[in-house]
């Protein structure tokens, strides 16, 4: 039998090398036995140095490595250790120094970024987080083929990356790695659909990456499928539960789900281990607001702003309260950020709607019209709106559901009574009319769904056609498949729950078809209220008609067309609520409402402002006070600047109420 030949030390340096990412204690076995032999070997002192580390002992490991980084000052793997096992002691300022040495001798070094991102995340420091993070997932691009992709893609070219990318995949269509950076490009587009699907692919191919598994969850959450994305967060904190990624997800998916208290516990611990990082106090801030520890909710902000003077969404946030003004300093320090140069468009803009609301309550209308114009022109420039699209679309939405449509499907769909759906335009009422019927026994107040939207989606660029030909079976799957997926969202197990996503307005026909049990009330206000309050209003997501006075008066028209529609094709089907009669003549409003549900009268539900339940829209501070008249006609000292909304309306602006027929309660 031939010996085995012994193996020369190059060898056996490699060999304890390739044990350190998952034998740490055989490398350091390894090592040392290289070290009887080789004391001086640097390859195994850094071993040795590295797996001490990777087990613990910083302290050990710092031994070994500043002498050996001392006779060795071009050695940036070495440096890169010696900035992580200082980061590891508490020696930040040193940590990053090594560090930056060690990338300035080798830029491509993967783990060193990510440490330094790390670091600086923790330090508080956004920008050169995120660019340390960019830095490391462009390192860890090893194909040459990939490189200009990864680099477009980290330098903000987008276009240029998605080009190359969709070109390489069309020769490689299975890539991991090119559908992996695809799959980033659309993310930073806010395509999460798309994402999602080729993140999907990615995962099913190799489930053993954590990169991916992050982003699927991150893809899923800006969706809202909170309850799709909470098993990959599980599986992500159960290897790693101190990730601050991972714990940040997760209480903003426990947030969505309902979870309040276990969102909040979630970002105190983050916010004792990492507590100059404003980003988590903003979310913690959030957090408070919906659950109306609003005093907690500002000190938040505030310490957010503190931490991050150009943080525009802190501003913002403020601003979204609706319950106090700016102070001149603060209105001060707003005009100070907007100056600089280099501010971010999302934080320019965020500080442009904050600034407005600051004009605004100090009695400038003008000032506070053009600050709001600022930031809505910016977010028009994003979100590339089309509103020839939209009407079109209403148009084929008409051209489908017709009376002799509901008439041939008529008691088909799923039997099942609870869902409430409150629709129509935002900042309509719609909060309002929730906590209304949210503070009856009956009713549980479960937020804007993304549900119904879904099954549209997932029915095809042919929707809503696609809908004409479902067989009955098919409508009560759809049915009951929208009461099951919404149930993670019911907590106080009442009969009846609120969706108030404001869009379904456009899927009344499906609603119609797949529930037609369920209540649908239209939350109406005066057409320059809403157009006005809605231009003024940064959404966190959607509602992209609104950053323009023209698409949002076309949208209007469009949206009183659409529901004019199906009170002739479904009579008296779709209960009205009129904000005005509402703040006008209160109990006379809630009894009709509660009527049209079905429901008995309770007194609670004209004291809805004593309900604690959380609270998600911009109105959450508004509904935990009583009915006020003084925001009915804000928008008439901004009259002089609406004529664009004015003309674009139409017909609307003096026919918006629509026709109050009496109500049919479904059976």
């Amino acid at each position: 039998m031939t010996e085995a030949r012994p193996l020369s030390l190059a060898e056996a340096v490699d060999q304890a090398a390739a044990l350190l990412a998952k034998d740490p204690g055989g490398a350091e076995r390894r090592a040392s036995e290289i070290l009887k032999l080789a004391p001086q070997d640097p390859r195994a002192r850094l071993i040795l140095a590295s797996a001490r580390r990777r087990q613990g002992d910083a302290q050990a490991a710092r031994a070994l490595l500043e002498p050996l980084a001392k006779a060795y000052p071009k050695a940036a793997q070495t440096y890169y250790e010696l900035g992580a096992a200082l980061d590891a002691l508490g020696e930040t300022q040193a940590a990053t120094a090594a560090l930056r040495h060690a990338l300035s001798l080798k830029g491509d070094l993967a783990e060193a970024w990510r440490t330094l991102g790390d670091i600086l995340f923790r330090e508080g420091d956004l920008q050169g987080a995120e660019e340390a993070y960019a830095q490391h997932g462009r390192a860890q691009i090893q194909d040459p083929a990939l490189r200009p992709a990864a680099e477009a893609l980290y330098l903000g070219r987008l276009d240029e990356a998605g080009q190359r990318l969709r070109a390489l995949l069309s020769g490689r269509p299975d890539d991991p790695a090119a559908m992996r950076l695809l799959a980033d490009v659309l993310l930073r587009r806010e395509r999460f659909g798309d994402a999602e699907i080729l993140l999907a692919h990615s995962l099913e191919r190799d489930p053993t990456q954590d990169g991916v598994r992050l982003n699927y969850a991150i893809a899923s959450f800006r969706q809202q499928k909170a309850a799709q994305a909470l098993p990959h967060i599980e599986r992500l904190l159960a290897a790693d539960p101190a990730h601050p990624a991972y714990r940040n997800l997760m209480a903003a998916c426990l947030g969505l789900i309902g979870e309040d208290e276990r969102s909040i516990c979630l970002y105190q611990g983050l916010l004792a281990d990492y507590p100059k990082q404003p980003r988590i106090w903003l979310n913690y801030a959030h957090a408070l607001r919906a659950v109306g520890r609003r005093a907690e909710a500002v000190d938040a902000y505030k310490r957010c702003i503190a931490l991050a003077p150009g943080l525009g969404d802190a501003y913002w946030s403020l601003a979204n309260l609706k319950v106090a003004s700016f102070t001149a300093e603060e209105e001060a320090a707003m005009r100070a950020q907007l100056e600089r140069v280099d501010l971010p468009n999302e934080d320019r803009l965020h500080l442009c709607f904050a600034l407005g609301k600051a004009l605004e309550d100090r009695g400038d209308p003008g000032g506070a019209f053009s600050h709001y114009a600022q930031g809505a022109a910016i977010r028009r420039e994003q979100a590339r709106y089309d509103a020839g699209a939209t009407t079109a679309q209403f148009g084929r939405t008409k051209a489908v559901f017709t009376p002799a449509l509901f008439a041939a499907r008529a008691g088909m769909g799923s039997s099942a009574p609870d869902p409430i759906f409150i629709v129509g335009l935002p900042r309509s009422g719609s909060t309002l009319i929730e906590q209304i019927l949210a503070s009856h026994s009956a009713v549980e107040g479960a937020r804007e769904l993304p549900d119904l939207g879904f099954i549209a989606r997932n029915l095809g660029a042919d929707y809503p056609e696609a809908v004409a030909g479902l067989a009955p079976d098919q409508l009560q799957a759809l049915g009951d498949g929208y009461i099951a997926s919404t149930r993670i969202h019911r907590k106080l197990d009442r009969p009846l729950f609120i969706d108030k996503m404001p869009n379904n307005f456009q899927h009344i026909g499906l609603i119609q078809l797949i529930l037609p049990r369920a209540r649908i009330i239209d939350a109406r206000r005066h057409p320059l209220g809403t157009c006005f309050s809605a231009f003024k209003q940064h959404f966190a997501q959607g509602q992209t008609f609104s950053y323009d006075l023209g698409d949002l008066g076309r949208y209007y028209r469009d949206y009183v067309d659409l529901m004019a529609h199906f009170d002739r094709a479904l009579p008296g089907r779709v209960h009205r609520v009129i904000y005005e009669d509402m703040v006008e003549d209160t109990e006379t409003q809630v009894r009709r409402l509660l009527d049209y549900c079905g429901l008995p009268f309770e007194a609670a539900c004209l004291k809805f402002y004593e309900n604690d339940r959380a609270v998600r829209t911009v109105s959450s501070e508004q509904v935990r006070r009583p009915i006020f008249r003084e925001g009915l006609e804000q928008w008439r000292r901004f009259e002089p600047w609406l004529n664009p909304l004015k003309a674009a309306l139409g017909p609307a602006l003096e026919g918006w109420r629509g026709d109050q027929a009496a109500f049919e309660i479904p059976s």
